[in-house]
C-alpha cells in the first residue's frame, strides 16, 4: 500500500482519488474549494462514447479569418492572451495536420471507448443513475448541402470506429423532439452518449463515494507543494500534509504548479460559459448546433446553453457574447423562454497541443504523477483515464499509455 496525494477535486481528480483507493492505497484528496466546481461543474453533460476523434484547428484561411473577425461563434478572444498562448497555439496548429490527427485519433478514441463502462461502475455504487440518462445527442445543420456533407463523414466515422450514427431529415428531427419547432436541413443522432442532468452533482456524488470508503478529503493549497524527504508534501487547513506519492490533476492550474518545478508545459486555455432557460419543453437529446456553436441540454436547472471557446486569460471577466449570439441563433428552431437568474458561470479547459492528455510519471521527480490536459472530454474520460493512471503506477505499458506519458510528449515538444 502506497500513501498517495491527489491534487484537485474536479471529475479527473475524484476519479484518480477513487482509483487509486479502489486499489488499496491510501489516498488523501486535496482542493481548494467543494468538489466538481470549476470545468467539470459547467460543461454540456455529456459522457461521450460517440466522439471518435479530438478536435483539431482548422487549418483552412478561411476559417481562421473568420475567426479572427469575430464573424464565427466558435471563437473568441483576447488578442494578448492570445499572443501569451501562441506557442501552444502554433504546436496545435502543426498537431492539426490531418495525418497527425489519424495518429492521434487512435489513442482519443480508445479511451473514449472505455469512458461509459468505467462511469458505470461508479454511478452503480454511488447510486447516481438518476443523474445519467441514455438518449444521446443530435448534431443539426440548416443547410442541406452542409449536412449531406457531414452526414457522409459520420458514416465514414461510424465505419472506422465501430459506432452507430443515424441520418435524419429535419422532418423526423421534429417528430423526435417536439421542442423543435422548424425544420432543419439535416441531423445526425449520436446514439451511445449519456447526459447527465446535474454535471456538478455527479462529480459530488463520486467525492462522496470516496469518503464512504474511508479515503480523506481536506481543503488546502495545492501551490504550496515541495518535495520532501520520503515523498511530497502540502499545506492543508489543518496543517501540513505528506504523502510518498503527488498526483497532480488540477486542470488548468497543472503547468503552473509544474513550472516551479522545471517543466514547461504548453497549454491552450479554453473557456466556456453556460446559462440556464426556463424552456417550455424539454430535450430528450441534447442538439449540437453547428452552425451556432452551441450545445442545448435539458438539465436539473433548467435548459443548459453551453458554449464553445473562448482563448482568454485566466483572470479576464466574464464576457457573454457567445451565449448571446447563440440564444438568438437558436431562435429559429425552439422556444428557450426567459433566462434563469444565476451567477454567470463559467470553467476553462485544459487543452494539450497534440490533443492528448498528460497521464504518467513525471520524467524528473520520483513520486511526482501527471493527471491532465483532457480539453473537453475530462467530464468524460475522468474514470477511464485514471484507470491508466493506476496501470502505469503499477507498472504496466500499453500503446495508451505510450502515447500520453509525459516523457514521450515532453520529448515530442507538446
Amino acid at each position: 500500500m502506497a500513501e498517495i496525494l491527489v491534487l484537485g477535486a474536479g471529475m479527473i481528480g475524484v476519479s484518480t482519488a477513487l482509483a487509486f483507493q479502489e486499489r488499496g492505497h491510501a489516498v488523501t484528496l486535496l482542493d481548494r474549494r467543494a468538489a466538481g466546481q470549476e470545468a467539470s461543474y459547467g460543461n454540456a453533460g455529456f459522457i461521450s462514447a460517440d466522439s471518435t476523434e479530438p478536435y483539431p484547428l482548422p487549418r483552412n484561411l478561411k476559417t481562421l479569418a473568420a475567426f479572427g473577425l469575430g464573424l464565427r461563434n466558435d471563437v473568441t478572444y483576447d488578442l494578448r492572451a492570445v499572443l501569451r498562448m501562441a506557442p501552444a497555439l502554433w504546436q496545435y496548429l502543426r498537431h492539426s495536420r490531418p495525418d497527425r490527427v489519424a495518429e492521434q485519433a487512435r489513442t482519443y478514441a480508445e479511451m473514449v471507448r472505455r469512458s461509459t463502462v468505467a462511469h458505470q461502475r461508479l454511478i452503480d455504487a454511488a447510486g447516481l443513475g438518476n443523474l445519467v440518462r441514455r438518449s444521446g445527442y443530435y448534431e443539426i445543420r440548416r443547410d442541406p448541402r452542409t449536412a449531406e456533407a457531414e452526414a457522409r463523414d459520420a458514416q465514414a466515422l461510424g465505419r472506422d470506429y465501430n459506432v452507430s450514427p443515424e441520418i435524419l431529415s429535419g422532418a423526423e428531427l421534429c417528430r423526435r423532439e417536439p421542442a423543435i419547432t422548424s425544420e432543419v436541413g439535416g441531423a445526425i443522432w449520436w446514439p451511445q452518449t449519456w447526459l447527465c442532468a446535474d454535471p456538478g452533482a455527479l462529480v459530488e456524488g463520486y467525492a462522496e463515494l470516496f469518503r464512504n470508503r474511508g479515503g480523506t478529503w481536506v481543503q488546502g493549497d495545492a501551490t504550496t507543494l515541495e518535495q520532501v524527504s520520503g515523498g511530497w508534501q502540502v499545506q492543508s487547513d489543518g496543517g501540513p500534509i505528506s504523502a510518498e506519492h503527488v498526483v497532480v490533476a488540477m486542470g488548468v492550474w497543472s503547468p503552473k504548479l509544474l513550472a516551479r518545478f522545471g517543466y514547461k508545459i504548453p497549454m491552450v486555455y479554453k473557456r466556456g460559459y453556460h446559462a440556464h432557460f426556463d424552456a417550455p419543453r424539454g430535450l430528450g437529446a441534447s442538439i449540437m448546433d453547428g452552425d451556432n456553436a452551441v450545445v442545448l441540454t435539458s438539465m436539473n436547472k433548467g435548459l443548459r446553453l453551453a458554449t464553445g471557446a473562448a482563448l482568454v486569460d485566466m483572470s479576464a471577466p466574464a464576457d457573454t457574447r457567445q451565449i448571446t449570439r447563440g440564444a438568438k441563433g437558436v431562435s429559429d428552431i425552439i422556444e428557450l423562454g426567459p433566462r434563469i437568474a444565476e451567477p454567470q458561470w463559467y470553467g476553462t479547459r485544459p487543452f494539450m497541443p497534440d490533443m492528448l492528455p498528460v497521464v504518467g510519471a513525471a520524467p524528473k521527480h520520483k513520486g511526482l504523477w501527471c493527471h491532465f490536459g483532457h480539453g473537453h472530454l475530462g467530464f468524460t474520460k475522468g474514470p477511464a483515464s485514471a484507470d491508466l493512471l493506476v496501470q502505469a503506477f503499477e507498472g504496466g505499458r500499453s500503446d495508451v499509455l505510450d502515447a500520453i506519458t509525459p516523457a514521450r510528449k515532453y520529448a515530442l515538444g507538446c
